[in-house]
């Protein structure tokens, strides 16, 4: 049953699944595999010290697939904020229609993006800030729950409620993100409104993620209750898979007497994080994981994931459909 969504006919994917951009991850390998199986692979920008690195990746993934795949610009605070502005116009540049934006203050980026004819998926953990990202003319939204790896947001609302809600209240259409790992959650997420899934987690312990085989293991093995939240006192809420830096970092945190973010910054050091990936050592600094990992329990290929996926979403949206029958009028006596 080939999946027929506005995620789908837009994006000309034939499955109705968005691998999320995500820092130290998004290369060409795992996006391209992504788009191979089906999918919407996403490359991330600000893995890339300039935009001159992008513009290489760009065209290194071209020669890896023919389908469609996109890029994430995630906008986040810091001292020397990235050239946004540029990695937008590379993208423009390299012909990429489909953009992932996130993050803080999008409107100048996104306006540059919508103006040059890409195609905008902005992701958000409440709704009233996709309202606002409607107004600035995303064409869609990936509502991101309370159960997603990374920036959770401070409302704390999870998907059941913020899909339903966006259903109600949205004239965009919206992708569910966050706590999605298989078909049967894939067809819950098009029963309650969505278009389509965002999967990072889930697709950060395949086998084309460049990532040590030993952190895939630690995913594997893994409960749901094995990720902590971390930077709430900075309303930067965010969730980390729960090792001896993230208590850390969670000690800190809450015993701080001046609440200076100096003290927790080098637990939290995103230059650590991504030596975990390359030393495989999970204990050595802070990772982001969802509470997804507790519904992962095997390490496979893209295409077999994606293949795998869409093959439970139909059996499941086939057998609840089932459930519903109509009786028939009872003869007249």
């Amino acid at each position: 049953m080939p999946f027929n969504t506005e995620l789908t006919r837009r994006l000309g994917i034939t499955v109705p699944i968005v691998q999320g951009g995500m820092q130290h991850v998004g290369y060409a390998e795992l996006a391209s595999a992504v788009s191979n199986a089906g999918g919407l692979g996403i490359l991330t920008a600000l893995i890339f010290p300039d935009p001159e690195g992008l513009r290489q990746e760009i065209r290194r993934c071209r020669t890896m697939t023919k389908k469609p795949f996109g890029v994430n610009i995630t906008l986040l605070p810091a001292l020397v904020p990235p050239n946004y502005d540029a990695y937008a116009q590379v993208v423009i540049d390299e012909g990429v229609k489909i953009v992932e934006t996130a993050g803080n203050s999008p409107g100048p980026v996104i306006s540059k993006l919508k103006k040059a004819g890409c195609i905008v998926l902005h992701k958000c953990t409440t709704i009233r800030h996709a309202q606002s990202a409607i107004k600035l003319g995303v064409d869609f939204l990936s509502i991101d729950g309370f159960e997603c790896a990374g920036h959770v947001g401070e409302s704390d609302i999870t998907n059941f409620i913020l899909l339903s809600k966006a259903r109600q209240t949205l004239k965009v259409p919206f992708i569910a993100s966050g706590g999605f790992a298989d078909g049967q959650g894939l067809a819950a997420a098009l029963c309650l409104g969505a278009a389509g899934v965002n999967m990072g987690t889930r697709f950060l312990c395949t086998v084309e993620s460049p990532i040590h085989i030993k952190i895939k293991e630690a995913i594997v093995n893994a409960e749901e209750t094995d990720t902590a939240l971390v930077l709430r006192r900075w309303r930067n809420t965010t969730r980390l898979y729960r090792n001896k830096v993230t208590e850390q970092a969670l000690k800190v945190e809450q015993e701080s007497k001046t609440g200076e973010f100096s003290e927790i910054a080098p637990y939290v050091s995103g230059k650590r994080g991504r030596e975990v990936f390359i030393n495989g050592d999970p204990e050595y600094g802070v990772w982001t994981a969802g509470q997804v990992i507790g519904l992962i329990h095997d390490i496979p290929n893209c295409k077999d994931l994606i293949t795998r996926i869409e093959k439970e979403a139909e059996a499941t949206l086939t057998e609840k459909t089932g459930l519903f029958t109509i009786a028939a009028p009872s003869a007249k006596l």
